[in-house]
């Protein structure tokens, strides 16, 4: 063997992801599945934790150990599809509205390389692109800082690809169901209900049904219990308060993604909800699977 191609074999060594199942849950053994779950992430300001919602992620996360995570963030909602490739990826502060801590705020886990060519060639046929410019938006960050605080498992960020529809990112989610066998957390991260507008003056909604968030929360926990995927994904097609609910596609898709990789055997853990009063006009709805 030539001494190029010993390197050559050695790059591939510390390149290629190997599958196994080195997760483990604390306390415990290691599981035979990881979970997936869909988090609320709300403002940027959750980073700093202390509120309820925030607990709720920081008991989720402390009962796992993942081998890395991935995630599907509602800020990365770009044409295409995109992964991040980059051995240490930046933190982006995506937001202009924040200041005080956030707005220097760092989260500074490693990427994973590995998991990035694992995921595109899970993906395939689809394109994939290796994305080294893109860091962890808002949409990561906040929710990684108290999921997993001590920034020390790898972190991959998977795009939502614009020009696609609904039904596109929940089949695409399904194809990453292997990972959840190789010791990968997959993470969604968005509101299922993201009308922010709603509240400000003029108001771009002025004739709001009353009790829209209320009775979309009703549905959407109706329509998750008994598994009606098709109709979640057709949302809308669910009337009024649903399009009150989801104005624009980009926060409501991971939740989508999440449900995808949903098993036949599992139901929805709840979390944390907000029972359908809303933040500022965001669902803070968190699930778990599995």
């Amino acid at each position: 063997m030539t001494r190029q191609q010993q390197v050559q074999g050695i790059t591939r060594e510390h390149t290629t992801w190997q599958v196994d199942r080195s997760t483990r849950v604390s306390g415990g053994e290691p599981p035979s599945r990881m979970p997936v779950a869909f988090i609320g992430h709300g403002s940027p300001q959750n980073a700093l934790g202390g509120n309820r919602y925030t607990d709720a992620w920081r008991v989720f996360g402390a009962r796992y150990r993942p081998r890395a995570i991935l995630l599907i963030s509602a800020h990365w909602y770009v044409s295409g599809t995109r992964v991040t490739a980059s051995a240490r990826p930046r933190t982006n502060h995506d937001f202009i509205s924040f200041k005080g801590p956030v707005s220097s705020f760092e989260y500074p886990a490693p990427g994973s390389p590995e998991l990035a060519r694992r995921v595109r060639d899970l993906l395939a046929p689809v394109p994939v692109a290796l994305d080294e410019a893109w860091g962890f938006d808002h949409g990561a960050w906040n929710v990684l800082a108290n999921l997993s605080p001590q920034a020390d498992v790898p972190v991959v960020e998977l795009s939502l690809d614009r020009t696609q529809p609904p039904a596109f990112h929940y089949e695409l989610a399904a194809r990453l169901a292997p990972l959840r066998d190789e010791g990968v957390l997959i993470l969604g991260s968005g509101n299922v209900i993201h009308n922010q507008e709603i509240g400000r003056n003029p108001n771009p909604w002025p004739a709001e049904p009353t009790g829209w968030e209320q009775r979309f929360h009703a549905d959407l926990h109706k329509r998750l219990d008994r598994g009606d995927h098709a109709g979640l994904i057709a949302y809308d097609k669910l009337g009024r308060d649903a399009q009150l609910a989801i104005p624009t596609p980009d926060h409501y898709l991971p939740f989508l993604s999440v449900l995808g990789l949903q098993r036949s055997d599992e139901k929805p853990a709840i979390l944390i909800d907000g029972e359908g009063k809303g933040v500022n006009g965001l669902g803070m709805l968190s699930i778990a699977l599995g």
